[in-house]
């Protein structure tokens, strides 16, 4: 542990990602749908809010669209990436991105 790089270090004690596996909820994720090599998780968390992980298994980078009916979710939402601690924006019916092979993108979905 002590010859951690910076990176690796922030990745293992990133609050929001260790605050979705400890939530006091204590929900599992579900799969929500899964398509060739992607698939996607999400679990409700005390808050109200959903954490969802958008998983690329295939050997090419990847999109992936999450609808917010597949959630049981309308309106308008924030998405925040838990990896990166950054909100990225207001999102009305779903939200897109892009995901690197073998990746996941981890994100919170808040209804704001």
């Amino acid at each position: 542990m002590t010859k951690l790089d910076a990176f690796t270090a922030n990745l293992l004690t990133n609050d929001e990602v260790l605050g979705v596996s400890q939530d006091p909820l204590g929900r599992q994720a579900a799969r929500i749908s899964r398509d060739d090599a992607r698939e996607i998780w999400a679990k409700d968390l005390e808050d109200g809010s959903k954490a969802v992980g958008l998983f690329n298994l295939g050997e090419e980078e990847t999109s992936i669209s999450l609808k917010w009916a597949d959630l049981g979710l309308s309106g308008k939402h924030l998405v925040r990436d838990l990896w990166r601690q950054k909100d990225l924006g207001r999102f009305k019916q779903g939200f897109q991105t892009t995901v690197p092979r073998h990746g996941v993108v981890l994100i919170k979905v808040e209804p704001k």
